[in-house]
């Protein structure tokens, strides 16, 4: 485990720091899985000063925002159906426990996200100490759903005996993915004791695309500490 010592810091400080850090894991010539949210931002910022730099990269992107964000950055993008994996992808969690087991999906990416993060030799987390969580179950699990009988759908996953609602944007419409789907939010009433049973029930309803449940994904986890520190964890 490694440690880098900075001062005393904000949470918007420590995503900073953790995104920035990331940048400096990436080596000449990878292809790069650009991450979606909040921390990525800094990542994708730092990796685009690093272009400037001289770096040689190709990148791919989880989300149209992210992508976006590199081609005004400059980073070299490339189409995810011409390479046939991915060196490293960096992004951030929402939650994440002490196995590596996550929730994702709060910018709305979470499809996208999964499909990188499972083309990659590694996905590097990054996330500020909030985001640490003995169980996963304190942010909402967000469910992609297609809209065709979505009501059937929501109401199958309530049967399970959850608490779900279909997420808004901000003018109050029904949230659109970058793939044309709705999200349904989860609120759990108790942290998850077994999230993979969670997962898979929700997988075997008709309508469900995919969940923010992400296993077996996660490589090395970046977190940043409102302590100024900066811990690396194999």
């Amino acid at each position: 485990m490694k440690e880098h010592k900075a001062m005393n810091t904000s949470i918007e400080t420590s995503k900073k720091n953790v995104g920035y850090l990331a940048a400096e894991l990436i080596q000449e010539g990878m292809t790069v899985g650009l991450g979606t949210g909040s921390t990525a931002f800094y990542f994708i910022e730092r990796l685009g000063q690093r272009v400037k730099e001289g770096l040689h990269i190709q990148a791919v992107s989880s989300s149209l925002h992210s992508l976006e964000l590199a081609q005004k950055l400059g980073i070299p993008l490339v189409d995810i159906n011409k390479v046939p994996f991915v060196d490293i992808t960096v992004d951030g969690a929402d939650e994440i426990d002490k196995e590596k087991r996550m929730i994702k999906g709060g910018g709305g990416a979470l499809l996208r996200e999964k499909i990188v993060a499972s083309m990659s030799k590694e996905m590097i987390v990054i996330i500020d100490e909030s985001k640490l969580s003995e169980h996963l179950g304190k942010r909402k699990v967000p469910v992609e759903v297609v809209p065709f009988a979505c009501q059937s759908t929501l109401h199958k996953i309530e049967k399970l005996g959850l608490k779900a609602s279909f997420r808004l944007d901000q003018k109050g419409n029904v949230y659109l993915t970058d793939n044309g789907n709705y999200i349904v939010d989860i609120s759990l009433a108790s942290p998850l004791s077994n999230p993979e049973h969670l997962h898979t029930s929700l997988k075997q309803i008709a309508g469900v695309v995919e969940t923010g449940l992400f296993f077996h994904l996660a490589g090395r986890v970046i977190v940043g500490f409102t302590d100024g520190q900066v811990v690396i964890r194999p």
